[in-house]
């Protein structure tokens, strides 16, 4: 698939970091479709950066699970491998759920509007049949509870679960629901009642509907 020239240039990363972002987001998408391969010299000429932190990012990016890399061969994009949802969400879930548990007290009415806010702009998209930007907003939604949780640990291994979650949505045209949006104004409803175990609970749901769905699309395919 033809590289983009117009992609939002992130600020205030350095040039591995900047690399290994978007690449990613374009592997997560399907700009870089599994299986292709990639050749470090046409992505520096995309990204207007040097060879040296492409080939950083590629490795990194082979660390993750994103990539495979023969040396002297290619570089390929991995395939997306749907029995991986076994894998990724069990964990994910509990994580999301921890996160619920110990972001509740630290909660503040800023956040709750946000959350409030973003559960609207979610809604809107499912609404509207915008599938994609549903999904974007759904991590959205669950990234503010993530960063109120305060939490590196929980943050890093979810950050790196998520990555690969939403790659598994992408490519297996996952659409959310008014189930979804449901579960989450309980969500918020808990956090409002300073309710950690509710909350807790609320997540776990979400997430585990999450995983009976994905794994019906699974079988029926």
């Amino acid at each position: 698939m033809p590289i983009p020239t117009n992609h939002a240039k992130p600020v205030r990363l350095t040039a591995k970091e900047s690399a290994f972002q978007q690449l990613q987001q374009w592997i997560i998408d399907g700009t870089l479709q599994p299986e292709e391969k990639l050749v470090d010299t046409d992505l520096a000429q995309a990204l207007n950066l040097s060879r040296t932190p492409i080939r950083e990012a590629l490795q990194l990016l082979e660390v993750q699970g994103f990539v495979e890399m023969f040396p002297g061969k290619a570089t390929r994009v991995t395939k997306v491998v749907k029995d991986d949802v076994e894998n990724l969400l069990p964990p994910l879930a509990a994580l999301q759920s921890l996160a619920a548990q110990l972001a509740t007290p630290k909660f503040t009415a800023e956040d709750l509007a946000s959350l409030s806010e973003t559960n609207g702009r979610f809604i809107q998209a499912i609404e509207e049949k915008d599938d994609f930007n549903a999904l974007k907003i759904d991590e959205e939604f669950h990234q503010i509870i993530v960063d109120a949780a305060d939490n590196p640990y929980i943050h890093t291994m979810l950050d790196r679960l998520q990555a690969h979650v939403r790659r598994l949505f992408f490519h297996n045209a996952i659409i959310l629901g008014e189930r979804s949006s449901e579960e989450h104004e309980e969500i918020i409803k808990a956090f409002k009642q300073k309710n950690p175990e509710r909350a807790a609970e609320m997540m776990r749901t979400n997430w585990v509907r999450t995983i009976d769905d994905l794994t019906l699309i699974g079988q029926n395919n």
